[in-house]
Parts: structure tokens; sequence; C-alpha cells
């Protein structure tokens, strides 16, 4: 494996300061499941690699009056084992649950997935529906960030060299209000999606959504949140007619590639039948709600 320098630093102003005073090439280590397979490879060089997993809040999740807070390191298995952030984001749960293996799960992180930047991502759909956004610490402190706005295209992000992500945000939700992930992947487990939804819905007492985000992955150079497919679902209530134009939406916001898992033609059909799945477990998770 090729060489680099280690680094484990114990503070958010110490990262930022390696990041700011390290020559040669960095890398931020939340998880290390894409880094280091990517460095071992040869697809990825690193002449230092900082390690965040020991600066206190990185890791955990915690409650803010209704909202959760996602610590950028903190492994999947966690967002798995805390009931509540399972009762409101079901969907985010899901998404980054089917990030590789068990074995995986107890290392691989939301921070990793979402800037290693790959369109195919699972828990970006997910986070993106849910409107999470990103704390970004640097050397002019922190700023929030949507989600969608971290990645810029495959392997790229709008961090600058200096800055990395400390945590994710979930806001609170209201009553009557849930989500849903689904891909689709050539295998039955631990593959790379090919098509990713995420849906993110809320619902008045008579079943009629009230709000609604979409969130497509693998279908363009990154995630995307699709304001039209949304606008299908809002002030109706779920039926094959809002679904056609929910399915319709989702297709038209798909610019995908050709590839060996999967060809544009596949992929715009599959993104109109996924989103129409996610948005009826949405649907029918938040009305079971109160």
């Amino acid at each position: 494996m090729p060489s680099f320098r280690y680094e484990a630093p114990t503070t958010v102003k110490d990262v930022v300061g390696l990041l700011a005073s390290t020559k040669g090439v960095t890398k931020i280590l939340a998880g290390g499941t894409d880094l280091l397979v990517q460095v071992r490879s040869g697809r990825t060089k690193a002449d230092v690699v900082i390690d965040t997993k020991r600066v206190p809040g990185l890791i955990g999740i915690r409650e803010q009056a209704g909202s959760f807070v996602i610590g950028a390191a903190t492994p999947g298995a966690e967002l798995g084992d805390h009931d509540g952030l399972v009762r409101a984001w079901p969907g985010v749960v899901e998404a980054a649950n089917l990030i590789g293996s068990t074995q995986i799960q107890g290392r691989a992180s939301l921070g990793g997935n979402v800037c290693n930047a790959s369109p195919a991502a699972d828990s970006v759909p997910a986070l993106i529906a849910a409107r999470a956004v990103a704390v970004v610490a640097g050397p002019k402190g922190q700023r929030e960030v949507a989600v969608e706005a971290i990645a810029t295209g495959p392997g790229k992000t709008s961090l600058a060299r200096d800055e990395f992500v400390i945590e994710f945000r979930l806001p609170k939700r209201p009553p009557r209000s849930a989500d849903a992930y689904l891909r689709f992947i050539p295998r039955t487990e631990m593959d790379i999606a090919v098509v990713g939804a995420g849906v993110n819905v809320t619902l008045d007492a008579g079943g009629v959504c009230t709000a609604a985000h979409v969130a497509l992955g693998a279908v363009a150079p990154t995630a995307v949140l699709v304001p039209d497919a949304a606008a299908a679902l809002v002030g109706k209530k779920l039926d094959d007619k809002v679904l056609a134009v929910l399915d319709a939406a989702a297709r038209r916001a798909c610019k995908p590639i050709d590839d060996k898992r999967g060809t544009v033609e596949f992929r715009t059909e599959v993104a109109g039948v996924l989103a129409r799945r996610a948005a009826a477990i949405a649907f029918q998770r938040a009305g079971e709600r109160r």
C-alpha cells in the first residue's frame, strides 16, 4: 500500500490547521471505507491522511428540540441502532444502512459517503430529500451548506482545501411526516446503486400532501433535488394519476450515462419507478403518524 503521513488531531481547530498548513495532497478520513481502497488501488493519491474520529462530537447522534445532529464520522451502524432517529427519519437510516456489508457499517460514515462525491452514493438522495444541511468548519469558522451543494461532480466537492464537514443536521419533523429511500442494484446486496430515489412528505389530517421533496441519485453527475417531482405530490392525495405525473417528472430530471451497470434508457425508466414506489412508502408511513 502506498505510504502517507497519518495524523489524528483531537480538535476541529487542529484539523483545520493541518488542512491549511500541510503541503501535498491531504485527505480527511471519516470512515475510510472509500478512501483507503482508493489509495491502495492508486485511484487516489494521499500525502497526508487526517483521521477525524478522535475529535469530540464527530461521532454520535444527538436530538435537539426535535431535530437531529449526526456527527460526520458516525458509523452507519449507529444510525440503525438509534430508535429516535429511525422513527423520525427511516428513509435516511435506510439509505445509510445500505452502504456496504455489516463490517463496512461499523466504519462507513455519512461524512465520507457525502464527501466522496459519488453520483451513486446511497445516503445523499435521502439526505437531500430530508433537507439536511452539512456544517462545514474552516479557518473562518463554521457555515451551513445544503447537502446537495457539497458535491459538484464525480469525486469533486465545493469544499475549500482547508474545510471539512463536521456534522449533518436534520430538521424537526412536522406531524404526519415521513420519508423513504429505495435503490436498484444488479445484485441483492453490497452493490452500487444504478438508481436511487429519496422521497420526504408531510400530509394533512385528510391525507393530502402539504409538503414534499424528491431526490434522485446515479442519474446525473451529482444527486439531484427534483422540484417538479415534489410539485406533483403537493396538494394531492396519492393515486395513479399523481404517481404518473411524479414518474414523468423524475424521468425528465435524469441525465445519466451508459455504463456496464445500466443504459441511459434503463436508468431513466427505473428512476420513475423508484420515485413512485418510494413516494407510496413515504405516504403510507406519514399517514400512520400523528
